[in-house]
C-alpha cells in the first residue's frame, strides 16, 4: 500500500513563517513527534535554509523510543499512557534536554484507523511547546476519526502554531 501525504502549500508557508521568526531570534528548534512519525521534521526541513534554524528532530514512535530518546519515565507512560499531556510535556522537555536547541514542540496522539479507545479516541492528539527552564505550553484537540493523513496533517499544522506562538 502507498500512502501519499500533500502537506500542502498553506501549512508549508506557515513552516517557512515559523522558520523566518525563529531566525530572526537567533533560536533554534527540535521536534519530538509519535503519531506524526517525521512529518513535522520533514515539513520543516523541506524548506530551503532551514538548517540553521531547524536542530534536530526526534521520531520516537514506540514507548521505548521516547524513554531511550527523551528520557521519558517509563511510570510515567504507564501511569498516563503514552498519549497524555504529561507525556507530551516529557516529551518536549527531553527534546531540549537532549539537542542544542531553544525551542521544542512535540506531538503524541491517535492517528488511527486502529488503537481509539473511550476514553482516548482515534484523532485526539497532544502537544507541548517550549523553552528551556519554562513551564511547557499544552494543548489536546479531538481531531475526530477525520482519517490516518489527514489527522497527521492537521497535527502537523497544530504543532507549527503552538510552536510560532511561543516565539
Amino acid at each position: 500500500m502507498t500512502v501519499k501525504i500533500d502537506i500542502g502549500p498553506d501549512i508549508t508557508k506557515r513552516a517557512a513563517a515559523l522558520l523566518d521568526a525563529a531566525r530572526e531570534r537567533g533560536e533554534q528548534i527540535a521536534t519530538a513527534e509519535s503519531c506524526t512519525g517525521g512529518l513535522l521534521a520533514a515539513t520543516l526541513s523541506a524548506i530551503p535554509g532551514c538548517s540553521d534554524v531547524f536542530e534536530r528532530g526526534f521520531v520516537t514512535y514506540s514507548n521505548a523510543a521516547k524513554s531511550e530518546m527523551l528520557g521519558v519515565p517509563v511510570w510515567l507512560i504507564e501511569r498516563h499512557g503514552a498519549v497524555s499531556e504529561d507525556v507530551a510535556r516529557a516529551m518536549a522537555g527531553g527534546a531540549l534536554t537532549q539537542s542544542r536547541a531553544t525551542l521544542a514542540v512535540s506531538v503524541t496522539g491517535i492517528a488511527g484507523p486502529d488503537g481509539g479507545t473511550p476514553d482516548k479516541p482515534v484523532g485526539l492528539v497532544h502537544f507541548a511547546a517550549g523553552r528551556r527552564d519554562t513551564p511547557m505550553l499544552h494543548e489536546c484537540v479531538a481531531f475526530g476519526d477525520l482519517g490516518r493523513v489527514e489527522i497527521r496533517r492537521r497535527s502537523v499544522e497544530r504543532a507549527i502554531a503552538l510552536l510560532h506562538s511561543v516565539l
